[in-house]
């Protein structure tokens, strides 16, 4: 879901496991750096444990600039990551084992 942007998520992985960490891979549109956090089932945030760093580009073809972070989960649940650039942001909610 995006505001004014939008935000597509490539994961390094089959399954986000509480405590492992999980590469991903961001596209989002915008302008400026790129600041996430994300936000657990128990209400506590925690940023990326890497990242984001500007990818300079692909196989990943979607729009916006490219960006890798690393995350590291670390309690079972849904969790919303939530991403900012100018001039909006968006958030995307996944499920970890």
């Amino acid at each position: 879901m995006g505001d004014g942007v939008t935000l597509w998520a490539l994961f390094f992985g089959n399954r986000v496991t509480a405590g492992r960490e999980m590469k991903i891979v961001w596209r989002m549109t915008g302008a400026g750096n790129l600041t996430m956090t994300a936000t657990g089932p128990d209400g506590s945030t925690v940023s990326p444990s890497w990242g984001p760093e500007p990818h300079g580009g692909s196989s990943y073809n979607r729009p916006g600039e490219e960006w890798g972070t690393g995350w590291v989960f670390p309690v079972a649940g849904c969790w919303t990551i939530s991403a900012s650039r100018s001039p909006g942001q968006a958030h995307l909610t996944l499920r970890v084992a």
